[in-house]
């Protein structure tokens, strides 16, 4: 998918922009995204509003950030990501390679084990 980086600027805010293009993070708990609990919305991407996870895959982690336990089948890929001393595994947006956030194996055991760690400005929440 090919991005007009300065039509995007215009048309996400400055936070959004710097998160998702030039891999930033949110502060935690500033989402307003930690307070949807509607299981009849999906989460979409920023960006290019590809569906990104469906809402009944959101938990509460405690972290700051929403959190969910997978993604929707080939929404998204991954990569290594060993910036400052850490290995991870971010996590972008199949369609437009935005930054969404990484993917941790501390996730809900009972479901698949792993928490997906999305910075709230990356999402866009709309009912199906």
């Amino acid at each position: 998918m090919q991005i007009d980086e300065q039509e995007l600027k215009k048309k996400l805010t400055a936070e959004q922009y710097h998160i998702l293009r030039e891999k930033g993070t949110e502060a935690p708990f500033t989402s307003p995204l930690l307070e949807v609990h509607n299981k009849n919305v999906m989460f979409k991407c920023a960006v290019c509003g590809s569906q990104l996870f469906a809402a009944d895959t959101k938990f509460d982690s405690g972290t700051g950030w929403p959190s969910f336990d997978e993604a929707l089948p080939g929404a998204v890929e991954f990569h290594k990501d060993s910036e400052y001393g850490m290995e991870r595994t971010e996590v972008t947006c199949a369609t437009c390679g935005s930054h969404l956030g990484h993917v941790f194996d501390d996730g809900p055991s009972a479901t698949t084990g792993k928490r997906f760690c999305i910075n709230g400005a990356c999402l866009l929440a709309e009912k199906k």
